[in-house]
């Protein structure tokens, strides 16, 4: 598999392992990353995950590969590699892909490059930019953003030494994120998404507090499929409640599988005042006063 998931505490890394993917856990540099999610964004939490987002990219970059890396609040509707491996596309010579972030203010300028999916070709070009960017941890601490250290490399390395860089278009249909979500003035393409007449390759829930609110988010727009009794367990948690908790690697494989993975996913209101698959007028606003996203 050419997919590879970097585990930043052990409980991720047997419930991704019990799944069948490659799993890289470091415990002497990840022993300190805490393992409880962040309240906000900008937050110790938050910041301390940053040194891993950086760590992951740069090795498999001095390793040689191209990358596509990812948040895990990204889901897939469509493979978008052959986006990004097609050599016949007006952009296939830039060296970086990043989706964007939406945010077009003075601390992400010039690119406002969303640093939770991006793609990047293996050049000298981008493995000096990935190193640089694993030299910059003091940027990252003093801005409380991993984002916006990468943007000013960005900016950095696209004039000093030529690197080629894309942030592909928020006003197009096919790298949406937490923008668009939240963005009332986006509300046609959310609505284009909910009928199916815009064909995304993948949605990026950004722009979001917390992990609580990214699961409530994904729910309403019925793009999660995960048990409600596997939320926030450990592989042991999940195990113990059958009645042999000591089990050989397939049958824990099969066990994750049938019990915390949906067919089918879960739908559910949350918030009416956001985007959902589905109408949900009474449920309560997450944000005071906001009228339901449903119209009529």
């Amino acid at each position: 598999s050419n997919v590879l998931v970097f585990a930043t505490d052990t409980e991720t890394k047997e419930i991704a392992e019990g799944l069948g993917l490659a799993v890289f856990y470091d415990e002497k540099n990840s022993k300190k990353i805490p393992s409880d999610a962040a309240r906000r964004y900008g937050d110790q939490r938050f910041v301390a995950m940053m040194f891993a987002k950086v760590v992951c990219v740069q090795l498999i970059s001095l390793l040689g590969y191209d990358l596509l890396f990812q948040d895990v609040d990204v889901v897939w509707y469509k493979d978008p590699l052959p986006f990004f491996h097609d050599k016949t596309s007006p952009i296939s010579h830039f060296d970086v892909y990043f989706q964007d972030d939406g945010a077009h203010s003075l601390r992400y300028a010039p690119f406002s490059a969303n640093s939770g999916f991006y793609y990047a070709r293996n050049n000298d070009r981008t493995r000096y930019l990935f190193t640089s960017l694993l030299y910059a941890q003091d940027i990252i601490r003093r801005t409380e953003s991993h984002q916006q250290a990468l943007i000013a490399l960005l900016n950095e390395h696209s004039s000093l030494f030529g690197l080629k860089v894309k942030v592909l278009n928020r006003d197009e249909n096919d790298f949406p994120g937490g923008w668009h979500y939240h963005h009332s003035g986006m509300s046609s393409m959310m609505r284009n998404m909910v009928n199916g007449e815009a064909n995304p390759f993948i949605f990026h829930m950004s722009w979001t507090n917390n992990k609580m609110n990214k699961i409530k988010f994904f729910q309403q727009m019925g793009d999660w499929h995960v048990n409600e009794n596997c939320i926030a367990k450990s592989v042991q948690e999940i195990s113990s409640e059958r009645p042999s908790a000591v089990m050989e690697e397939k049958l824990l494989a099969s066990l994750l599988r049938t019990e915390c993975c949906l067919v089918e996913p879960l739908i559910k209101c949350h918030y009416r005042d956001k985007p959902s698959i589905i109408p949900c007028r009474d449920n309560p606003p997450i944000d005071k006063t906001r009228p339901s996203w449903w119209k009529g």
